[in-house]
């Protein structure tokens, strides 16, 4: 079994086939076929069943090779990090995704202060919505994850970041502003900028409005809260929101906050990782100094 064999398998599983894997691996398609054929050869069994000219699914076996495979990619950038630790320096490749108003907002001093401490660490930032942030974690896509705690799945290990709370956003002089508490009925009366239907938020309004018998019109649907803020601002609807206070972003705007604290648990972003990246030792820098800023 070697290396490249390995290397190949991998990205064939991931990039959901052969012509892909071979742009990533710089090889070309028939000498990957080659890696593959070799490698069920010395296992003696298929890795992959063929269905049609392009479609491929893993075997029984394939998902264990994966899964070993996984695990020893996993370790060796632990071990190139520790080697290169050893020599004094501080090098090796981390990776984080998050949404834009997190990646914009709130993560610059963090990641300021680390490239100025690790100048040799490969920083790699990915923009996306909290559900994809779950799933590339999970894939081992990303090393680090920043998404709401209450999203996080119990196969992966969360570090409690920053208090948030949901709020409502509303034009100013909107009629929602003159009452003491919002109910869900009063809102349901006006257009609605919601995130993206069958976002777990989206999910999550919704049956809050189907317990109670409401009816609703979406006017937008929207996964950036500054994108959010502009067609609030305009007028084309109201827009829940999940945010940490005081935010610059959100400072001199043409709208209000109201809180929602009353049907919404407050909740917290946190740093999220699968537990076999536990140990590496810049990403758990990089966590100590978000925590610190």
């Amino acid at each position: 079994m070697e290396w490249q064999q390995l290397i190949g398998f991998y990205h064939i599983v991931k990039s959901g086939g052969f012509t892909k894997a071979a742009q990533i691996t710089h090889r070309t398609q028939s000498a990957l076929t080659q890696q593959i054929k070799k490698l069920e050869e010395e296992l003696d069994c298929l890795v992959f069943e063929r269905l049609g000219k392009r479609k491929i699914i893993l075997t029984p076996a394939g998902e264990k090779l994966f899964s070993f495979t996984q695990k020893l990619l996993i370790n060796y950038d632990v071990l190139i990090e520790e080697i290169e630790n050893l020599k004094g320096l501080q090098k090796g490749r981390l990776s984080i995704a998050g949404p834009f108003t997190t990646l914009s907002q709130l993560l610059p001093p963090t990641i300021e202060s680390f490239i100025n401490e690790y100048p040799g660490v490969e920083l790699s930032l990915f923009d996306r919505p909290q559900n994809q942030v779950l799933e590339l974690v999970h894939e081992g896509e990303v090393d680090l994850g920043i998404t709401l705690e209450s999203l996080v799945p119990s196969n992966l290990e969360k570090v409690r970041w920053k208090k948030v709370e949901t709020v409502m956003m509303t034009p100013m002089g909107h009629p929602l502003l003159d009452m003491e508490e919002i109910s869900l009925d009063q809102i349901s009366h006006y257009p609605l900028i919601l995130p993206p239907k069958g976002s777990v938020p989206y999910k999550k309004l919704e049956r809050y409005f189907e317990e109670n018998s409401l009816t609703y019109r979406v006017a937008m649907e929207s996964s950036n809260i500054e994108l959010s803020a502009v067609y609030v601002e305009m007028g084309l609807g109201i827009s829940f929101a999940t945010i940490v206070s005081n935010l610059p972003v959100f400072t001199q705007r043409n709208f209000k906050f109201i809180s929602l604290g009353h049907y919404f648990d407050d909740d917290h972003l946190s740093l999220i990782f699968r537990k076999d990246k536990a140990f590496k030792s810049i990403l758990t820098a990089f966590i100590n100094k978000a925590i610190s800023n």
